[in-house]
């Protein structure tokens, strides 16, 4: 199905049909980024998928496992498995948090050595993926008939980069998005500073690094800047914001929620 074109106001095809989907929508969005979860909702029932938003989730224990606590991240991961065990695929706007269920999940449960536990993770983590290799892995479309027309520069994040390892696929889809120009990052390999708890432990280093940021982003003369985490946007936001730069930070799953219609 790989290239699957998908109209705006006619959808051509619904590869999504039938299928039930759990949105993980994560602890920053769900409190500051509530666009970005009615924009992946507005992409999946596009194509034809029934949205669930499972009211029991609650944070993934990312902030609590990265500073060593471990045993008080276990309630995290059982909730989390409460939440959405009884589906076959679930969606998160975010490389960071998928990455933290797909990998850290599993440890934290053999860390409880519940072997109960262990079985249940291991079942729940391998459905979780970012909203890029859904679209593109999953249902096989690129093309989602978005349009954006405005000068746009890509941060890909450290997770979605290195963790998750979602190569060209956030790329593949913005170069589908009608009336968008999309202009190199430099260094855009360099990570933004945010790191979850090291911009709060590591300050002056994780300010020089968004501020490092903010200069690349500014030397593209973009409209806006894009990622599929929201929380590099607010660090590299912030930055640009207070600099009074002009330019805007946009969650990805927003570009490819809009259409000329909106």
């Amino acid at each position: 199905m790989t290239g699957t074109t998908v109209n705006a106001s006619t959808v051509v095809s619904k590869p999504g049909a039938g299928m039930t989907v759990g949105l993980f929508i994560t602890c920053i969005n769900d409190v500051m980024f509530p666009q970005t979860g009615q924009a992946v909702v507005k992409i999946l029932e596009r194509l034809g998928c029934k949205i669930e938003f499972p009211r029991e989730q609650t944070c993934c224990g990312q902030m609590t496992t990265n500073s060593g606590y471990f045993d008080e991240s276990i309630p995290s991961v059982k909730q989390y498995v409460k939440a959405f065990s009884g589906y076959d695929y679930v969606v998160a706007p975010s490389g960071s948090c998928t990455g933290a269920v797909r990998e850290q999940h599993p440890m934290l449960a053999r860390h409880a050595g519940d072997a109960g536990l262990i079985r249940d993770v291991d079942q729940v983590s391998s459905k979780i993926f970012d909203l890029t290799e859904f679209l593109i892995d999953v249902l096989g479309v690129e093309d989602l008939g978005a349009y954006f027309p405005h000068r746009v520069t890509y941060h890909p994040s450290c997770h979605g980069k290195r963790m998750l390892k979602l190569g060209d696929k956030p790329a593949r889809l913005l170069s589908h998005v009608r009336g968008m120009t999309m202009v190199p990052l430099p260094a855009e390999e360099q990570c933004c500073g945010f790191g979850g708890t090291f911009c709060i432990k590591n300050s002056d280093m994780s300010a020089a690094m968004a501020n490092d940021k903010a200069r690349h982003v500014r030397e593209t003369e973009a409209e806006y800047v894009v990622a599929g985490d929201n929380s590099c946007l607010l660090n590299i936001g912030g930055v640009l914001a207070r600099q009074n730069s002009g330019v805007k930070a946009i969650h990805l799953a927003e570009i490819l929620a809009s259409t000329e219609e909106d």
